[in-house]
């Protein structure tokens, strides 16, 4: 356990203990970017020129955990949430109205769907995916964690333009 109250992937363990808890640990990050932060804060492009925001990588990540694990792993038949056709980034823009919480409370509930879609699931296992590519589990894993990554590090930038916060 870090002192953020993160916890520290093991540095031995099985692929699928390592993938699961470095995972866990960059969905934490996300979480811990946002933290102490109101909703006006959290939609704030700090960066400019780009209109990134924290709140809109959150309602992104709710997206890619959604369509990772619940319409590819999973094969459920479920739209979006926020992105459509007519508004291909929509998860980045404010529109519905969903308040910071709401946007939160949804990630969390697309964290727990993506956990249930995964759990006892073989690694090996191949599933069609986009682009008339098949995919295994591992892959889906190896993904979701670059992809989250790569956008604490947004988050890391936006949080220190926003309030001077900065740490792991």
């Amino acid at each position: 356990m870090t002192s953020t109250g993160r916890s520290v992937p093991p540095r031995v363990a099985d692929e699928r203990t390592m993938l699961e808890t470095w995972l866990d640990f960059h969905r934490s990050t996300l979480a811990l970017k946002c933290e102490g932060l109101d909703d006006k804060a959290l939609r704030a492009a700090s960066a400019p020129p780009s209109e990134l925001t924290l709140l809109g990588l959150v309602r992104h990540m709710a997206e890619v955990e959604r369509n990772w694990f619940r319409r590819v792993l999973n094969g459920e038949d479920i739209p979006p949430i926020w992105y459509s056709e007519q508004d291909p980034d929509g998860e980045f823009h404010f529109a519905d109205g969903n308040s910071a919480e709401e946007c939160f409370a949804i990630w969390r509930e697309e964290i727990a769907g993506a956990r249930t879609a995964a759990e006892g699931r073989s690694l090996e296992e191949v599933v069609p995916g986009p682009g008339g590519h098949d995919y295994n589990l591992r892959w889906i894993y190896v993904h979701m964690i670059e992809e989250y990554a790569r956008h604490n590090g947004h988050a890391d930038i936006l949080r220190e333009r926003i309030d001077g916060v900065t740490g792991d």
